[in-house]
């Protein structure tokens, strides 16, 4: 192998890759707080005993884990503004179409939170007399939540990672910069393996605390 790695080309293309990454770090924020919200409330949707409630939320999880996120985001991007004659700008369409996907992956998290919830706290809040409301708030979502938080703090590792997809539709986040930057340098290694330890980067901490929480939670299952 003759190739000879050279990254000072990348010293102009620092400003541009800045812009991208906080293009691309506003998008995995927002969809992972639509997915949060939205997922618990979807998950609340799919345990409803009314089947006219809880099929279409059924329908809408299943449609969104079962076909891919690219294009899930192309539709959103091409056949949405067509159909409807909805038209809003790129970085929003992405937090919708990456939102929504996270929300599907999230609420079976939730789910299976809620499910864990012992019958006996249920039993007692209402004895206490609590109504579905606040039965919601103050005793399923804190333990369904505590559950869940190692696979919703995974899924967002995931959806930072594809948000990269948006690339392909022309929103200018750092996977799109650094396609632009490595077409222009004809530098494709250098570039895009800088992409992937910035990418790395993010990622990891965030892996890290996962396992932390996790062990905290085998231990606490262990007393």
């Amino acid at each position: 192998m003759n190739y000879q790695f050279d990254f000072h080309f990348l010293n102009g293309t620092l400003g541009p890759l800045w812009q991208g990454l906080k293009v691309t770090l506003q998008l995995a924020l927002a969809a992972n707080l639509m997915g949060l919200v939205l997922g618990f409330l979807l998950c609340l949707l799919t345990l409803n005993r009314w089947r006219l409630v809880r099929l279409p939320a059924q329908l809408f999880i299943e449609f969104f884990r079962c076909t891919p996120v690219l294009l899930q985001i192309v539709w959103f991007f091409y056949c949405v503004p067509m159909l409807f004659n909805v038209f809003v700008d790129p970085i929003t369409m992405g937090v919708l179409a990456l939102g929504l996907n996270l929300t599907a992956f999230n609420a079976e998290a939730y789910r299976a939170g809620v499910q864990a919830v012992p019958r006996e706290h249920l039993d007692a809040s209402v004895a206490l007399g609590l109504g579905p409301l606040n039965r919601t708030l103050y005793v399923v979502l804190p333990q369904a939540l505590r559950s869940a938080l190692p696979v919703l703090m995974t899924n967002g590792i995931g959806i930072l990672q594809q948000s990269a997809l948006v690339a392909i539709v022309a929103v200018a986040d750092l996977m799109y910069i650094g396609k632009s930057i490595a077409t222009e340098a004809y530098r494709p290694l250098e570039t895009y393996s800088l992409i992937a330890l910035i990418y790395f980067a993010l990622s990891l901490p965030i892996a890290q605390l996962v396992r932390l929480v996790e062990r905290r939670q085998d231990a606490a299952l262990e007393r």
